[in-house]
């Protein structure tokens, strides 16, 4: 690769590589026309595949080799090109093929379809209407993402490269201004400069703290230390969350600059991205893209032929969710073990080695390069008054549309669910929304209009967390939440502190008892005094956070708590200890296929008459439910 050593080399290659980018971003700007394929009067076209881990899961890959193979049989291959992005967002819907420049959207695309989508769509000019969007609200296919609400209200800062570049192709993000941003702060600005910008920005931490970015920055750069290390915390741990991962596969390279950036304003010379190993493409990218930034001079000795000098290295994580946590990070990757540590001292002061470190994690960094690129006062004109910019969230759970988004901050809650979630599951009933995590809490419908930031979820009862968001309907039983939130915190405590080892463990007890309905309303107090010693006593914020499932669920969902306890019942039919199964007599023919399956032989009557469920044998497996073909057994 050619070594560029000026802003002038990374112009050259700029414009070298932006005509593959040129296609993408017209068709991205205009609506599409009623033509496609080869009929919408261009000769190049490009097809886009989503790449990231659940569409590869879904054989994504395979897609690419079959759509280059069908292009090969038409000889298309020099016109057309087949090309593997990262993560479009619309997980519900992927694997998802997008056709440049006529912008259509093509969900849930089988490697079956490949030679189809270059038969019909590419050579025909005929849109594959089976392979369109259906909008969940009136039935109607969208051709194109511009028209379908999943996308509509996204704006889309951190994730701008993602499904949009090839994330193993350096050329695609330079004509994207990759590397634009450090050319400018290492030729241009002061250290002082580049880190005033970012505090004007007013970035604040998106792993969950929401601390101001230029302040911690500031803070570390003060120490005359002569050593410092900049740090990417990749270590997403919450159940459903999947944002920083997703970035690291479809954008390496903004990591990348934005750790040689921060590296630039506060004195460091070397980054350390602690990465979980259960996720292989993103570590594969990462190493792709520090080696072709390396090869290319943009990161090593001597940056843009200054006397900048910055290396990155990879360290692995095991998994475990309190590694987290800034500091317990920085033990494991000493080679300790993974525990908080009381602060003060801060990172700041006394890191990795006991040197001063910066710890950002990867969608915070991914925001530094565009703030710098356009500007700190284009950023803080995003968002709220103390939350500027935009938010991206792993949007789950019983939603129309799952997926990554990213919103402006101050969208509310009802925008995201009902509109770029398309609305509930099966026309259901919205109950509950679980924000940031194991360490978050449950808002219902009260909530919905709450804008969403860092103040307005803390003060809701919940926080924004790393941007999890799990959707509940009517079918959710709020107690079983709360429990299986407070599971994995016990399965997931380093046991360092007294509060978190044993106070959490004492919370699951209880809510083991509640939801086997063995619990008395005594329990219930128990439940709330030990929930608000642990917040005030543990030593980290893991622990401090941990009974917030169980204070949420409390508050709004207590007649919950009391039909469990009082009634011995699950109003949402999910405890199963507390369900009795029953056969309508009306309704059932005698066929015996639930007692032939029924693993408990708790099923019992002659063939062809009523048939009956002992209490005292079944075990609540369902399965006789299942089997049964005339709906003739039922659960109260």
């Amino acid at each position: 690769m050619e070594k560029i050593r000026s802003l002038a080399d990374l112009e050259r290659i700029k414009a070298a590589a932006l005509p593959r980018i040129d296609l993408r971003e017209r068709s991205d700007r205009n609506f599409p026309a009623q033509t496609c394929g080869r009929a919408s009067g261009t000769r190049k076209m490009q097809i886009l595949v989503c790449s990231g881990t659940g569409c590869n899961a879904s054989s994504s890959r395979t897609i690419v080799e079959r759509l280059r193979e069908a292009l090969r049989a038409a000889g298309l291959e020099r016109d057309v090109e087949a090309i593997a992005t990262g993560c479009f967002g619309f997980c519900e819907k992927g694997p998802v093929v997008k056709i440049i420049p006529d912008n259509t959207f093509y969900v849930q695309v089988a490697p079956e379809d490949a030679a189809e989508i270059v038969a019909e769509h590419i050579v025909g000019s005929r849109r594959v209407e089976r392979l369109l969007y259906r909008d969940p609200k009136d039935g109607r296919r969208v051709s194109d993402s511009k028209h379908m609400d999943f996308y509509k209200k996204q704006l889309r800062v951190a994730l701008r490269n993602c499904g949009f570049i090839d994330p193993e192709n350096i050329d695609e993000y330079i004509a994207r201004d990759g590397y634009a941003a450090l050319a400018r702060c290492l030729t241009e600005r002061t250290p002082d400069d580049v880190i005033g910008e970012i505090e004007r920005s007013g970035l604040r931490g998106r792993g969950g703290g929401g601390f101001p970015t230029g302040l911690k920055w500031k803070l570390t750069s003060r120490s005359r230390a002569g050593r410092k290390y900049v740090v990417c915390n990749a270590d997403e741990g919450d159940p459903g969350a999947f944002m920083d991962r997703s970035i690291m596969e479809g954008d390496p390279h903004s990591i990348i600059e934005a750790m040689e950036i921060c590296g630039y304003g506060i004195g460091a010379d070397v980054g350390l991205v602690y990465i979980r190993a259960e996720y292989p493409l993103a570590v594969r990218r990462l190493r792709t893209a520090i080696a072709q930034a390396e090869a290319c001079g943009l990161l090593g000795e001597r940056v843009f032929g200054t006397e900048f000098s910055f290396r990155i290295e990879i360290r692995y994580g095991a998994g475990a969710f309190v590694c987290g946590e800034e500091t317990a990070l920085i033990r494991s990757m000493e080679g300790r073990r993974g525990e908080p540590t009381m602060k003060p001292p801060f990172p700041a002061e006394a890191g990795y080695l006991e040197c001063p470190t910066n710890v950002n994690n990867v969608e915070t960094l991914a925001s530094v390069p565009v703030i710098i690129t356009r500007g700190a006062e284009w950023f803080a004109s995003i968002g709220t008054e103390r939350s500027k910019g935009t938010k991206v969230f792993a949007l789950a759970g019983k939603i129309n549309n799952v997926g990554l988004i990213e919103v402006p901050m101050g969208t509310t809650l009802r925008e995201v669910i009902y509109e770029i979630g398309g609305g509930i599951k099966n026309g259901k009933r919205f109950k509950a929304v679980q924000t940031g995590g194991p360490s978050g809490g449950c808002l219902t419908e009260k909530h919905l209009d709450t804008p969403i930031d860092f103040d307005n979820l803390v003060a809701a009862g919940s926080m924004m967390g790393s941007g999890g968001m799990i959707v509940m309907d009517e079918d959710d039983c709020m107690v079983a939440v709360a429990k299986f939130y407070l599971d994995f915190i016990v399965e997931e405590s380093c046991g360092k502190c007294t509060p978190c080892r044993v106070g959490n463990k004492r919370l699951s007890e209880i809510l083991e008892k509640i939801t086997a309905g063995k619990a008395s309303m005594d329990d219930l107090e128990q439940l709330r005094i030990l929930s608000g010693v642990i917040k005030d006593t543990a030593l980290c914020g893991l622990g401090q956070t941990s009974p917030n499932p169980v204070i949420s669920t409390l508050e709004h969902f207590y007649d919950e708590y009391v039909a469990h306890v009082a009634d011995k019942c699950c109003p949402a039919k999910r405890c199963k200890p507390l369900l009795t199964y029953y056969i309508n007599p009306e309704i059932c023919v005698g066929c015996t296929v639930c007692s032939r399956n029924c693993p408990a032989d708790a099923v019992v009557g002659e063939r062809k008459k009523p048939h009956v469920i002992n209490p005292a044998l079944c075990v609540r497996c369902g399965t006789c439910i299942e089997k049964c073909r005339f709906k003739a057994i039922g659960v109260k």
